[in-house]
C-alpha cells in the first residue's frame, strides 16, 4: 500500500532517530526522543504508535525505538535535504556554521526533490556539510568515516578532524574562535592533573600550538586518527591541500 507524503513531524521524528544512532550503537529510547524534540514522553508514545503503524519504525513497550528500512530510507532523505541546506547557507548566503541548524530545520519540509537535487548539483555534490557530517547519496548509501570522539584518544594519538558535533552553537562559536574545525591537523597532548582538561596540540609542526579542551569539548569533536582509513572509501578522506 502506498502511504502519503509523511507529515513535517513524521520526518523530524525518524530524523532524530537516525541522528542519535548515526555516531554511537547505542538505540533511541521513547524519553530521549522527548527530550531530543523537546516535547511530553505522551506526545511521544502516541507518534511512536503512529511511526509503528505506518512501517517506518519497530518499537515494544519500554524498548528503545529503531527504525525499519522504510524509516531509515526516510530519515536519510530528510538528512541529506538537512545537510545540503546547511553547505548552501554557509557556501553562498554566508551564514556561520552556528546559526544554520535552525534556517535548514524550517527549510527542510518546504522544498522539493527537484529543488534539493538541483541544489546539489549547485554546490558541486558535496560529500559534507559545515560540521564534517557526511551528506547522503542520493541512492540512500552514506560515507562515512572512520572516526572516534577526541575524549576517548589516549595522549600520542594524532590525526585530523573529521566531525564536530552541532548541538551547541555556543560551543561552534568558541572552536571557530580557535580555529578549530573539521580537517584540522591535531595531535593528543594528555589530561591536566586531577581529571582536568584534555591538552592538545593543532597545526602542523612548525606553526602549532596547545589548547585546552574539558569534556564537554573534547566529546563533541571526532577525529580520525593516523592509519585509520581502514572501512573509508576514498570520498572520506580529506581534500588535498
Amino acid at each position: 500500500m502506498k502511504l502519503n507524503a509523511p507529515s513535517s513531524s513524521v520526518e523530524d521524528y525518524v530524523k532524530v532517530i537516525y541522528s542519535f544512532t548515526e555516531w554511537q550503537d547505542q538505540p533511541i529510547t521513547s524519553s530521549q526522543l522527548a527530550a531530543r524534540l523537546g516535547v511530553a514522553n505522551s506526545s511521544v508514545s502516541e507518534m511512536v504508535r503512529k511511526l509503528k503503524e505506518q512501517g517506518l519504525v519497530n518499537h515494544r513497550p519500554y524498548s528503545a525505538v529503531r527504525l525499519t528500512p522504510a524509516g531509515l530510507a526516510l530519515a536519510l532523505s530528510m538528512v541529506r535535504r538537512h545537510r545540503l541546506l546547511e553547505t548552501y547557507l554557509v557556501q553562498e548566503l554566508g551564514y556561520g556554521w552556528d546559526e544554520v541548524h535552525d534556517e535548514a530545520e524550517l527549510l527542510e519540509h518546504a522544498v522539493s526533490e527537484l529543488f534539493i537535487e538541483r541544489l546539489s548539483a549547485k554546490l558541486g555534490h558535496p560529500r559534507r556539510d559545515p560540521h564534517g557530517d557526511p551528506i547522503p547519496h542520493r541512492d540512500g548509501t552514506v560515507d562515512k568515516p572512520a572516526a572516534h570522539r577526541l575524549i576517548e584518544l589516549d595522549a600520542g594519538h594524532e590525526g585530523r578532524i573529521t566531525r564536530i558535533s552541532d548541538d551547541n552553537p555556543e560551543l561552534l562559536r568558541y572552536f571557530a574562535g580557535q580555529q578549530i574545525g573539521p580537517d584540522t591537523l591535531l595531535s593528543v597532548v594528555g589530561r591536566r592533573p586531577f581529571g582536568g582538561a584534555l591538552t592538545v596540540r593543532l597545526g602542523e609542526p612548525e606553526r602549532n600550538r596547545t589548547v585546552d579542551l574539558g569534556d564537554e569539548a573534547s566529546s563533541a569533536v571526532w577525529v580520525r586518527t593516523t592509519g585509520s582509513h581502514d572501512g573509508c572509501t576514498v570520498a572520506d578522506l580529506p581534500d588535498a591541500g
